[in-house]
């Protein structure tokens, strides 16, 4: 059994969920961090020293933090060779698109577009700023763009890790109010991700609570 600390509205918490899910793995998750508080416990420290979510304890393990690390965990345990292969060149083409995502795409969208879109108050947003992150972040989609017109999953014919670090952010970047490029390939890659039962469930929900009005 995984126990998960994180609240469900944490991006990264969303991207570790989908993998739980994407493998159908039994867990129990908690919810810690932003409203729910917790991260400042004496007892969450002994998890992580950091105070950041995700944390995962699979059975009597060693907690794990930081979520690449863990993705590449579960990757490595319960996945398949489709979705994690054995095989180290295989495997580093999965690896270097995933943390190609999570470093240009996730980094390159959470903090300087949706907190500053939805988690900053209207008063206090720097369109300039936004405006330029945007097309910063774009610039990356770009070339996630041309892999998703030559395939159909980021790192090639069939849905693995990469997709899972690309495709979290993908559901907030088309239903924040900003102006997009058109990129259809990447559009046409969100819909089928839309379609993934484990993506409707752990993805797909409200950020409402983020929101600062």
């Amino acid at each position: 059994m995984l126990t998960i600390w994180g609240r469900k509205t944490s991006s990264n918490v969303q991207a570790l969920m989908w993998c739980v899910g994407e493998l159908d793995l039994p867990y129990q998750r908690h919810d810690v961090g932003h409203r729910f508080g917790g991260l400042d416990t004496e007892a969450f420290a002994a998890l992580n020293p950091n105070r950041t979510i995700p944390v995962l304890q699979d059975g009597e393990a060693a907690p794990i933090w930081e979520t690449g690390a863990i993705l590449r965990y579960l990757a490595a345990r319960y996945g398949d060779d489709a979705f994690w292969p054995a095989d180290p060149v295989q495997r580093a083409e999965i690896d270097k698109w995933a943390e190609w995502a999570k470093l240009n795409i996730a980094m390159g969208f959470t903090v300087p577009i949706f907190w500053h879109v939805v988690r900053t108050a209207p008063d206090q947003r720097d369109a300039k700023a936004i405006r330029h992150a945007i097309e910063s972040l774009e610039q990356n989609l770009i070339i996630a763009e041309a892999q998703l017109a030559a395939q159909p999953f980021l790192a090639g014919q069939t849905f693995s890790l990469a997709d899972i670090q690309l495709g979290h952010i993908l559901f907030r970047y088309y239903d924040i109010d900003i102006d997009r490029r058109a990129l259809p390939a990447l559009s046409a890659y969100y819909d089928r991700m839309t379609q993934r039962p484990a993506y409707q469930e752990h993805v797909m929900i409200s950020y409402e609570e983020l929101r600062v009005v």
